[in-house]
């Protein structure tokens, strides 16, 4: 889970002001962390029934790439206000009340018998994940700053944990053959459930004493930041066509059964957690610009794999190489970002993930429009490229260690 553009503004906004709690910071650790997992756990319950509803409904690849785009125009949607909601009434109270809206849209989405449907309820998953998104990511350097250590990338590896999680749990419910409202609707009732027993526990910002300066919506990049924010959008596309297309891709291109097409989701989140967990370790071994380009060249040769040789083996070591590749990107360009001295740091944030935020919107609609026009094979290959690109990319920018 990537932070978007507003979700910079009001955490570079918020970094420095104080917060109430009444737990010890070990507890604070952990519910913040139970709230990303089961973000994780709702996003991947939606991702890993993608081929249900695509064969149910009857959709060819370009109908999904069209339908898949509400997702992310929900997300859209909020970006106008979102920010201004959780700055005025708290992390806390916004993620209580917007994780159990996030947990009951998904269940909406189960209830979609054709395609406009689906799109409608995937609007309000994207507003309602996007309400959620904010206030965790907020809560989460709130988290960070209480316990004392960088402990932010263990946040996000615990949602890709619950990602992990909730492939596996939809790979034994489908293959007990039960419906996915049900499935749904208990992974909501777990969602709610680590509300009432965590929510408690978050933090509490204090009001701010001053009145923050407005910052615009947008600020046009310049220089290292306009590359780093390419590296972003590559890495983050990669992201969105795996999340969207990966259980697809080993159904009708690897051919397994539909009961276990989740495995190629499976084994590519699998890695993305644990490559974010790595991160601190890798980056001290290799060094940031190091481990960038190497990250790339992972990408580019599992995608290569997967594409040449569609294999259940082969495909899956190449969907686990391409999220071992991804895992670190996006958290280490914006720390480049933030340590750059001409800019302050949640304007250069802001810049790089502007760029980075619309590979969401147009990575996966991509490749379903050109899988239309040629096919699934072709359409990942494109991918691969991106990973050429990122490590072409970072050898440009001199100044990271």
């Amino acid at each position: 889970m990537e932070e978007s553009t507003q979700e910079q503004e009001i955490l570079s906004k918020q970094k420095d002001k104080p917060v109430l709690a009444q737990s010890s910071p070990k507890q604070v650790r952990f519910a913040i962390s139970a709230f990303y997992f089961m973000q994780g756990v709702c996003f991947a319950s939606w991702a890993s029934r993608i081929p249900t509803f695509k064969a149910s409904m009857g959709l060819n690849d370009a109908e999904l790439g069209s339908i898949l785009f509400a997702l992310p125009a929900g997300q859209i949607i909020t970006m106008f206000f979102s920010a201004k909601l959780t700055t005025h009434f708290g992390s806390k109270k916004m993620l209580r009340a917007t994780a159990p809206l996030y947990a009951i849209a998904l269940t909406f989405l189960a209830l979609a018998t054709t395609g406009w449907q689906l799109a409608a309820f995937l609007v309000l998953f994207g507003i309602t994940g996007n309400l959620c998104n904010i206030a965790l990511n907020t809560q989460g350097v709130a988290g960070e700053n209480y316990y004392g250590k960088p402990i932010m990338s263990s946040f996000h590896g615990a949602w890709s944990i619950g990602n992990l999680t909730g492939a596996l749990i939809a790979l034994g419910l489908v293959n007990l053959k039960l419906g996915m409202y049900t499935h749904f609707w208990i992974i909501a009732l777990i969602s709610l459930s680590n509300v009432a027993l965590n929510g408690k526990k978050l933090l509490n910002y204090n009001k701010p004493d001053a009145v923050v300066e407005k910052t615009k919506f947008f600020t046009m990049p310049q220089g290292i930041l306009v590359l780093l924010g390419v590296i972003a959008f590559c890495s983050m596309a990669t992201e969105g066509t795996m999340f969207d297309w990966s259980a697809i891709y080993f159904e009708d291109v690897v051919k397994l059964p539909h009961n276990k097409a989740i495995i190629g989701y499976a084994s590519f989140m699998f890695m993305m957690a644990s490559g974010r967990f790595l991160g601190v370790f890798l980056i001290g071994k290799f060094g940031r610009k190091n481990l960038l380009q190497i990250s790339g060249a992972i990408i580019s040769i599992g995608m290569a794999l997967a594409v040449i040789f569609p294999n259940l083996i082969v495909a899956i070591f190449g969907f686990m190489l391409i999220g071992l590749g991804v895992s670190s990107i996006v958290p280490m360009v914006y720390s480049i970002a933030g340590n750059n001295k001409k800019v302050p740091a949640g304007k250069a944030i802001t810049m790089v993930s502007s760029i980075g935020y619309f590979a969401f919107l147009f990575g996966p609609p991509l490749i379903g429009y050109v899988s239309q026009l040629s096919s699934l094979r072709y359409s990942f290959g494109i991918i691969s490229v991106f990973g050429l690109l990122i490590t072409f990319l970072i050898t440009k920018i001199k100044a990271i260690n």
